[in-house]
């Protein structure tokens, strides 16, 4: 099982920036030796009244995928040694506004952002662009 905890929300103002973090544990064993979760890891974000949405999400070799309303703007990272994912966010928008979620898949994968992929989920944290 793994356990996502997401930090580096807050409020700012419009485009200002904010790079949130998301470590990511096991607390129990896989029965997949060869069980990377942390080859296929994405953030999504959900505003108030709708559904959770893709931002961008990483893969095998780093690849990347993001999605068009943040392209330029936001960049995925991350550390896999400290095993924990990134999200910098600049020149954010009002529209940016939601609760933003990391989630990781049990294999490596292509980079995509369809909610379906992931099996782990964060609890989430709120980033406000006023």
């Amino acid at each position: 099982h793994v356990q996502l905890v997401e930090s580096g929300g807050g409020s700012v103002q419009a485009g200002g920036s904010l790079r949130l973090s998301c470590s990511a544990s096991e607390d129990t064993y896989s029965e997949y030796d060869d069980s990377t979760p942390y080859n296929c890891m994405a953030w999504f974000r959900q505003a108030p009244g709708k559904e959770r949405e893709g931002v961008a999400s990483i893969g095998l070799e780093g690849s990347t995928t993001y999605a068009d309303s943040v392209k330029g703007r936001f960049t995925i990272s991350e550390d896999y040694d400290k095993k924990t994912l990134y999200l910098q966010m600049d020149s954010l928008k009002p529209e940016d506004t939601a609760m933003y979620y990391c989630a990781a898949h049990k294999f490596g994968c292509r980079p995509n952002i369809r909610r379906t992929t992931y099996d782990y989920w964060g609890q989430g944290t709120q980033v406000t662009v006023s």
